[in-house]
Order: structure tokens, then sequence, then C-alpha cells
């Protein structure tokens, strides 16, 4: 472009040089501001690891920055606060939503002494923990740490253009000087400035200044539209990665359920009145801090506190006792009903959820089955990428019976169940054996090794980890499901208009070369074949913003 403005300033074609550099310098900043933009998005969603910590400095709380925080200082970690370093609990118990470091739905009730791992959520009570490794050493820290050594092993896919132009343009550069000289060798009228100029218009003509400018466009707008969709794609390559898609991998807990516990059924003997059971068993979850008790109260409502309640005993492992109107109460799991001799006719190895049984007076009452709900979404995820063509997988660490349970509600093809993180690194590696591509979404921190050996990791953004996001090559910052075939379709559509972008920019200029090479075409046919395409290839790139998906 440089060459072509100078050599038309040379021959006094003022208006075509500032007209060639003009319209190339508005191209430049359309697309500074998309890439700008894409930019800011990224970094404003990955600073979301906790900085912080509340430590306890001579029993007053005292925040300080996380990094700071020394081995054997008690950290102060209130309900719905993330551990940033890893630690003992020294409060008698406190319970933690782990699925972010585990994948267990199930949230995680740790005693007084025992460990705590950062990543780690407080759910319902102020607990304190003593640390015991150093920010830097900690579990999460060298997880990140072993991500981003595998990441940086994913070899990045090259854009078309960036190969071509690398390769192109030299050839034109040389061509075009070829035009200006050789002719002197064989013509015998030949005029230098005539020359000079049909070379300017080959050089103008053939510039790459369309693809240049309207293929970056194409894909930032790609990522624009995904943006606004709930979508961060983390550069240009994974919209094309993610067209290809043959099998979507994902992960159960957090990703296609909610992650919130709830009241799935309630089975009570008809020998026991079951408002009255419920209440009994209301009032004794509320001397818990168990997350079940809080599905539990959630569903039974208000609590009773004018029930006589005695003798409140809680038996590390199995559940809770108490004594009601001189009656033993039993709530916990079927190994408390075996403990206590009480009879059941149940095989509640065939349930899918999490039970809790009930026993009341020595006799079996019947059990109420709490899990996390599937996503509204979840289901229409599926039949959306069964109409594209792709499969879809699910891989879980947890209960392999709750696994095909929601398989089979959602219409999924295949499903593993009580997988380990390094289970789940294989599965995918099976997939990929067969020469087909694959997207995993997840949530979890055991999913960040999976996320950075598939083609495209997708991360759910809102109840995510950290270590999972700053995989991710895609990132769903509201956690629905129904994003995943939306962002495949925003993939396909990039890559339409980056081809139509290609074949309309190759068609004109092949056009006017030919009408060049007969003498037809002048410089403004030349700008327009170069300037003139590029805007109507930025217009067409900037449409993919105003679609729907």
């Amino acid at each position: 472009m440089s060459i072509a403005t100078i050599g038309a300033f040379a021959i006094g074609e003022y208006p075509e040089g500032v007209a060639v550099m003009l319209f190339y310098a508005v191209g430049e900043v359309f697309q500074s501001m998309a890439v700008t933009r894409a930019k800011g998005n990224i970094k404003a969603l990955l600073d979301q690891r906790p900085d912080e910590v509340t430590i306890m400095d001579s029993n007053q709380p005292k925040t300080i920055k996380a990094k700071e925080a020394k081995v054997g200082d008690v950290i102060q970690l209130k309900p719905g606060e993330k551990l940033a370093l890893d630690g003992e609990l020294l409060s008698d118990s406190a319970s933690f939503n782990t699925a972010a470091l585990t994948g267990e739905s199930k949230p995680d009730t740790k005693n007084k002494g025992e460990v705590v791992l950062a990543g780690m959520i407080n759910m319902n009570s102020i607990a304190l923990v003593k640390i015991t490794t150093a920010y830097e050493d900690s579990k999460l820290s060298k997880i990140l740490e072993l991500v981003q050594n595998a990441t940086a092993q994913k070899a990045p896919t090259e854009l078309f253009i960036r190969k071509f132009a690398k390769v192109y343009t030299p050839i034109v550069v040389f061509l075009a000087i070829g035009i200006t000289l050789l002719p002197y060798f064989f013509v015998s009228d030949y005029q230098f400035r005539d020359w000079l100029y049909r070379a300017l218009i080959f050089l103008v003509i053939s510039c790459p200044c369309a693809l240049v400018i309207s293929i970056p466009l194409g894909y930032f707008g790609g990522i624009g539209a995904a943006s606004r969709n709930g979508i961060l794609f983390k550069g240009s390559n994974f919209l094309d990665s993610i067209a290809e898609i043959q099998n979507v991998v994902m992960d159960k807990t957090g990703t296609m359920t909610e992650g919130v516990f709830k009241v799935q059924e309630v089975s009570i003997n008809p020998d026991f009145n079951k408002d009255e059971i419920m209440q009994l068993v209301n009032l004794l979850e509320s001397k818990s801090t168990h997350p079940v008790a809080t599905a539990i109260h959630n569903y039974a409502g208000d609590i009773n506190y004018s029930i006589p309640m005695e003798n409140v005993e809680e038996i590390a492992g199995h559940g809770l006792k108490a004594t009601v109107n001189g009656k033993e109460l039993l709530v916990g799991n079927f190994k408390l009903m075996d403990k206590f001799n009480i009879s059941y006719d149940i095989n509640h190895a065939n349930i899918v959820y999490t039970v809790i049984a009930v026993a009341y007076d020595k006799k079996f009452a019947g059990y109420i089955t709490i899990a996390d709900s599937i996503k509204a979404d979840a289901k229409e995820t599926v039949d959306n990428l069964h109409k594209m063509g792709v499969k879809a997988t699910m891989l879980s660490g947890d209960k392999g019976t709750v696994v095909k349970y929601v398989a089979d509600q959602l219409g999924i093809d295949n499903a593993f169940g009580d997988l380990l993180p390094e289970d789940k690194v294989n599965k995918v590696k099976e997939i990929k054996a067969k020469n087909q591509t694959v997207a995993f979404v997840g949530d979890g921190v055991n999913d960040a090794p999976v996320v950075a050996l598939s083609d495209v990791g997708i991360a759910m953004g809102g109840l995510g980890s950290d270590a999972t996001i700053e995989t991710a090559d895609v990132v769903i910052q509201d956690d629905k499901p129904s994003k995943i075939p939306m962002a495949i379709n925003i993939g396909k559509q990039t890559k339409k208009i980056v081809w139509q972008n290609i074949i309309l920019a190759f068609a004109v200029k092949a056009v006017v070369l030919v009408l060049g090479a007969g003498g037809l075409a002048t410089m403004w046919e030349a700008v327009f074949a170069d300037v003139g395409v590029a805007l109507l290839a930025i217009l067409n790139a900037v449409r993919i913003q105003r679609m729907k998906f």
C-alpha cells in the first residue's frame, strides 16, 4: 500500500494515493477497535481469582493480599467465600462446595483438623482455617501451572490469510517491478511513466488489502456477536475450530445441572402422616449445617420450633438422631438404619439420587431423595447438537447411576460416571484416536487437563473454576448449556462470511486485472478493486454482529 501511494504521488495521481491510504486507515481503525474490545472482555473475565483473604490478627479480622498470607495465619472464611490457600480447619465443622476441585455434586462436610483446599467455597457458617501451604504452593496454583504448560503444547491454528499474505505479497511486489522495468527490453516506444502507472494499477488491484482487513474483522465480528450472547472466544482461530466440531463431551455437575441441591421426591409410608414426618425432619435437620438441611428446609417451609425435641445427636458419616415425645427419630443414610436395626424394603442402590432415610418410633417411615436439578435448557442443548450432526457424550466423577439417569433424560449418546480426571483425559483421547474433533465443556478444576487436551475447550464461566476458565478456548459467561450449540453456529456463520469475502475479493480482482491487461482499467478501477472491495467486505463482516442466533 505504501509503494502504491508513493508511486501515485510520484506520477501526480494525488487523489488516488490519498484514497488508498484513507480507506486503508479507516479499515485499520475498525480492526483495532474490535481487537481492543475483545481483549478487554477476556481480561475482565479472567480476573476472578480471590486476591485477598481475611486473617485474624489479635482476634480482629484484617484483610490482606492472599500472596502476603503466611503459613500459620488463621483465615476467617465467610459463607459464599472461596478459599485462597490450602489449610487445616479450626472450626468444629463446616460444609464446602468442592465441585470446582472434585467435580462431585454432593457438598463435603469437613470436621476440625481436616485438610481444606484452595478453591473450596464455604457454604453455611463462618469457618476458621489455619494456613498450612504458601500461596504459590497451593493445590490450585499447581493445577494452574500444569494447565499453562499443557496449553503451551497446543499448536495454535494459523489463519489462512496470514499464510497467504506472507507468500503472496512479496510475489506481487516483484511482479509490479517487473511490469515497470522489463518492457524496456521488449517495447520500442517504452515510456517509463506509462508502465509505472500500469504497474501501480496492477499493484493496487493485487494488494490483499480487502483480505488483510476484512478477514480479521470477520473473525472479530464473530467474537463480538458471541460476546453479546454471553460467549467469549479467546481467539479468532477458535471460531474456525468450533465450526468443525464433531463431538461435544460435557461434564455433568454445574454444566448440564444447576449445582444446587433440591428435594426431588418424598416417599412416606401410608402408616405415617406425611406432613408430621416432614415437620419433624425439617426441625431435626435445622440442627445441622449440612447443605442437605437447606434443601429440606426449602422444600418443607417454616420450622415448627414448638415441637419438643431432645437429645439431638449427630452421628458422623450416618446422620442425625433425636427424641420426640419419647420416641426415637432417625434421619440420615441407610447405614444409619442398619446401625439401629431398622428394617426396610427399599433397594436404595437403584435410586439414582442422594437418599435421606427416615425412621420414627423404631419403624421405617420412608425416604427423601435430594439431587442436583437438570438445567432448564439442557434438553434443548442436546437436541440442537443432534440437529447439527454433533454427537454428545457425558463424562462425570459423579455416581454412575446419577450420570446415566441425567444422560437418559437429555438424550445424550454416551455417558460415563465414577471417573477420575485422568479417566476423562483417556476417554477424550479415545475419541480423538478416531480422527474426530472434540469440544469439551466443563467447570471444575478437575476438568482443566481435559479442556486443555481437546480441540476446543469450553468453560462455564459463572460457577466455573479459575483454572478451567483460564485453560478454556471458549467461556460461556452465564453457565447456560444452550450457548454450546449457539457457539458452534456462530463459528459456522463466521467461517461462511469469511469465505464470502475471500471469493468476493478474488473475483473482483480477477475481472479488473483482465481489464487492466487490456488497457481498459484506470487507477480508479484499481482503487475500487482494492479499497472498494475492502469496504464491501468490511460491511459484510460487520453483518455478523447484527445476526440473531
